[in-house]
């Protein structure tokens, strides 16, 4: 029953991981990895951007710039997509 319940658990965080890894854009679909012009050619002018500040790659050689746009409301949703270096790295959604 144990194993069951942690397979299940597991099962659940996996498919939490995959939504949170995709944003849709009426039919469009985009994912984390996507260029910013992808995402604003598919979604158009997102309702706020932010500049964020800069962060600096692993070997601490390289500074990327980090925004972060929002979308919506959409249905009382709204979604923050945040891009470092140009590249979507992290979606998120709150409820209104």
């Amino acid at each position: 029953m144990k194993a069951l319940v942690c397979l299940f658990a597991t099962a659940l965080l996996l498919v939490s991981e995959a939504n949170a890894s995709t944003f849709r854009c009426e039919s469009k679909l985009v994912s984390l990895g996507d260029r910013s012009v992808e995402v604003q050619r598919k979604c158009g002018d997102p309702a706020s951007r932010s500049f964020i500040g800069y962060t600096e790659t692993s070997s601490g050689r390289q500074e990327m710039q980090t925004e972060e746009w929002v979308y919506g409301p959409s249905n009382g949703m709204y979604y923050y997509l945040r891009f470092v270096g140009g590249r979507l790295n992290q979606i998120d959604s709150k409820r209104d």
